[in-house]
């Protein structure tokens, strides 16, 4: 499986780094879910909001899985979720892969997003919840759980939620035994997770 997550400057270091050692240790474990760090145009890196500087492996093309994370939305950065979609490329794109067979996904205001990308139109999900009130204006049904899955989409909550975001799809594709390896050598106690 293609699992690659696109990074933006700004985006949050935990958002993005969480779930990718979820996937990576879960591909070590014996699942197929290599994780890539990707962009939209050719970049050798990133910085993150805290200066994290990320290396990147190629662009945005074709996942079977997408994973969106945020930040710099609740303080309307000017590096960030918020001044991505004020930008509008991301969200153009993210509409993109949904329009495909790929499993879209989202990290705290990650959800924003994919909100204004019209994915979550008419569906369950969650974002950060400093942006909770900002989801309520599309047509979502705003839950309050750290995972929503509705089937190929699936959002989660703060920071640390993409973490069990991850592990809740390792599970799904990868099986149970292969998400508990990972839990147990990452020393994560799985929050309480909610699925449609």
């Amino acid at each position: 499986m293609d699992v690659q997550i696109v990074l933006y400057e700004g985006f949050d270091e935990l958002d993005a780094i969480g779930p990718f050692e979820v996937f990576a240790n879960a591909t070590r474990a014996g699942g197929d879910l290599p994780p890539t760090l990707v962009t939209l145009d050719e970049r050798d890196t990133v910085t993150a909001s805290h200066g994290l500087r990320v290396g990147v492996d190629g662009v945005l093309s074709d996942p079977d899985l997408l994973v969106v994370p945020g930040g710099g939305w609740n303080d309307r950065s000017t590096a960030g979720a918020w001044s991505q979609v004020e930008q509008g490329d991301l969200p153009d794109a993210v509409a993109r892969v949904a329009e495909t067979d790929a499993l879209v996904t989202s990290v705290c205001t990650g959800g924003m997003v994919l909100a204004h990308a019209g994915v979550l139109d008419g569906r369950p999900a969650v974002t950060h919840r400093g942006a909770l009130d900002d989801l309520r204006e599309f047509d979502v049904e705003v839950r309050e759980e750290r995972v929503v899955d509705d089937g190929d989409v699936v959002t989660a909550g703060g920071v640390t939620s993409g973490i069990d975001l991850a592990l809740h799809l390792v599970e799904r594709f990868a099986g149970a035994d292969v998400a508990e390896q990972v839990t147990t050598e990452m020393e994560w106690e799985r929050g309480s997770e909610r699925t449609e």
